[in-house]
């Protein structure tokens, strides 16, 4: 399974307008495309820092995909004046759901990079690892790890049920991504937060 991600920066205010054309045009876009999975947002209102990111059932399906996205995404560019920062492709190596994200739900992004030929090894260690840890935390929904092989670049976005349950999570999670980072010799370049204002997500469970 496959994922596009497209991050844009745009000024607060337009957030909503922002929101409104992805859940109103870009999804019903997508859902008629051969290989579509599922769509996610998340905002950061302060910052103005939004990612949408679409999944795929094979990468030639999501490669497929790319010309009617990237006109969307244009069209995204022209109503919030806000420039793309970023378009990546991913490798989804693990999803593991709790529960269903609730409305008010946030995520936590833990951005990282490896040395080339280590990737398999850090996933098998995180699935076994990272999981059973964060089920322990109250409002913990679910967490999921993007990887793409040629930059080494991977990111894992945990969900909770509330910005209070995430923040609750804060001191605790840092202990486990540090510990894990140090363990297993990868560097995490950047933590981020956000609102979680789209989830219609379905891929499976994938250990």
């Amino acid at each position: 399974m496959y994922a596009r991600s497209t991050t844009m920066h745009v000024d607060p205010q337009a957030i909503d307008r922002l929101i409104g054309y992805v859940g109103d045009e870009v999804m019903p876009l997508v859902e008629g495309m051969a290989g579509y999975v599922g769509i996610s947002m998340l905002c950061n209102r302060e910052t103005g820092t939004c990612i949408a990111t679409t999944t795929w059932d094979t990468h030639e399906t999501m490669l497929a995909s790319a010309d009617a996205v990237a006109a969307s995404r244009a069209r995204a560019m022209e109503m919030t004046g806000g420039p793309t920062r970023e378009v990546q492709e991913w490798e989804v190596a693990a999803m593991h759901r709790m529960r269903d994200t609730p409305a008010g739900a946030c995520a936590r992004l833990i951005w990282a990079r490896g040395e080339q030929g280590q990737m398999d090894r850090i996933l098998e260690a995180w699935r076994i690892i990272i999981p059973p840890q964060l089920e322990e935390m109250p409002g913990f929904c679910a967490v999921s790890a993007l990887v793409n092989r040629d930059t080494m670049r991977a990111v894992a976005a945990v969900s909770y049920e509330s910005r209070e349950a995430m923040d609750r999570s804060a001191d605790q999670g840092l202990a486990i991504r540090d510990k894990f980072a140090a363990t297993m010799g990868f560097e995490i370049t950047d933590v981020e937060e956000y609102e979680i204002v789209l989830a219609h997500l379905r891929i499976p469970e994938m250990a």
